[in-house]
């Protein structure tokens, strides 16, 4: 009978491990908790350098536990198999002994290939997760001394058959991922639910970014970009589009209006500045004279500016800024004066502060209008998106520039990035500790591989039946 067998053990569940086919785990002496919360230094990396950041091992939860029992019960039922068959061998070599003709030889014969067959499937399967018997059997305990060829053999696998930018593309090409968003994003729930996420997200990026930060940086770009364009030209051009427009006459209308309006309610103030403006030595009647009369001519002018389209200050005023908007654009000490005069004021202190305080203007509007369900920008954001959905769902063009897209980046990042994806396979295995591995895998095949043992001792059995049955014909 094999020492390491299951059922040869009576040790207390926290006590020794109970799996006689287990060397002794000293975590076991902790309890399944203890165990749980193990965490294992990964291995130094080869050829020197640092050492990798410690891995936690694996965590054996409720499922796992209820899996090694599992796994136990079937090694006693395989291992009861065995133990079935060697009594019936040993039965049926004593009834031949005792000079029992026929049936002794055959189920002898089979009950012997049976048991030779359970040994060795006993072997075999022992020898995926420890040494059996604890001799230093070459070629055993494969996953614990094998664990990092294992992971650097799944990496290359998954790195050659998985991470090939064919496969990825012929993947997502199969998955028709443009005619499924559309169709999805068209149902007005989802466009709501798809909205909702997006202004989460976008309300939780202004309130993470510093608001000096940004501030310091909407300035400097705005002031950077400022210096580095010559306004001058931009403003003549735009300045003589708006002359040859007429569009300045309407400022002129309205600056008449303010004007006329102005004089005719503070008439008395303008006389008085006349009067205030005139020598010392002349009589106060022809000072007010002289006030009354340059009122009324003031406004005289000012009421025939705005009462004549065709008044000669008027074309005075098209031909000044016709003139004006040449110059910005050809006159070099015009455009110096204008760029001049840009620096100054942008260099004032107050045109920075509001500059820097637009930001905290725009995101208070762009929170505002996240937060509010109702707002212009969820609605525009919404009705986008059905619309995006719609075209998505039809049109077929659409969705092949989408879905190549797509293809084109899984195909940049699997072929830029698959060292690195299949490396974090192996660095991960290779960072896990080989007992723990181990007993996690065995855990989760190790019923699976017990019916191994099972029919290897039913198969035997039926083998060695049959070859005695052959040999006896034979007259063996």
């Amino acid at each position: 009978m094999d020492r390491n067998e299951p059922g040869a053990s009576t040790g207390p569940e926290h006590g020794r491990d109970p799996d006689p086919d287990a060397p002794a785990d000293p975590d076991t002496a902790a309890g399944p908790d203890a165990r749980a919360g193990t965490d294992r230094t990964a291995r130094a990396p080869r050829g020197g350098g640092r050492a990798a950041a410690p891995l936690a091992s694996f965590a054996y939860t409720a499922a796992d536990e209820e899996k090694r029992r599992g796994v136990r019960r079937m090694k006693i039922t395989a291992t009861g198999l065995l133990l079935l068959v060697a009594l019936v061998y040993t039965l049926a070599t004593w009834a031949e002994n005792a000079g029992v003709d026929g049936w002794p030889s055959y189920v002898a014969a089979a009950a012997e290939a049976g048991m030779v067959g359970a040994l060795a499937d006993w072997f075999a399967v022992t020898a995926l997760f420890r040494r059996p018997l604890g001799l230093p059997i070459p070629h055993t305990a494969i996953i614990p001394t094998k664990k990092d060829q294992l992971g650097a053999s799944l990496g290359s696998f998954v790195g050659e058959n998985f991470l090939s930018a064919d496969v990825v593309r012929g993947r997502i090409h199969a998955l028709g991922i443009g005619g499924r968003v559309g169709a999805w994003l068209a149902q007005p729930q989802h466009a709501d639910r798809v909205t909702a996420e997006l202004a989460t997200a976008l309300r939780g990026a202004l309130t993470v970014l510093r608001d000096a930060d940004v501030q310091a940086i909407v300035g400097e770009a705005i002031t950077r970009r400022a210096d580095a364009v010559e306004v001058g030209p931009g403003l003549g051009k735009m300045l003589e589009k708006v002359v040859a427009d007429g569009g300045h006459r309407r400022v002129v209308d309205l600056v008449c209006v303010r004007a006329h309006d102005w004089l005719v309610l503070h008439g008395d103030a303008v006389m008085d500045a006349v009067e205030g403006g005139a020598p010392g030595w002349t009589p106060r009647f022809v000072d007010k004279r002289v006030g009354e009369r340059v009122y009324k001519e003031l406004l005289r002018f000012v009421t025939e500016m705005r009462d004549m389209p065709g008044h000669p200050a008027r074309a005075s005023i098209d031909t000044f800024l016709a003139d004006f908007a040449a110059d910005l654009q050809t006159d070099r000490d015009t455009r110096e004066r204008v760029e001049r005069l840009k620096s100054e004021i942008l260099g004032r202190r107050e045109v920075q502060d509001v500059i820097a305080s637009a930001w905290s203007s725009v995101r208070t509007m762009i929170i505002t209008a996240a937060e509010d369900e109702r707002s212009e920008l969820r609605l525009r954001a919404r009705a986008s998106l059905m619309s995006l959905g719609a075209r998505l769902a039809t049109d077929e063009r659409l969705q092949d520039k989408l879905e190549g897209w797509l293809e084109d980046a899984a195909a940049y990042v699997v072929t830029t990035y698959r060292t690195e994806i299949t490396s974090l396979i192996s660095d991960t295995v290779a960072g896990w500790d080989a007992d723990q591995t181990s007993k996690k895998i065995e855990a989760h095949i190790g019923r699976d591989l017990q019916f191994i043992r099972i029919n290897g001792t039913v198969v035997g059995a039926l083998a060695g039946l049959a070859i005695h049955t052959v040999s006896r014909a034979l007259g063996g």
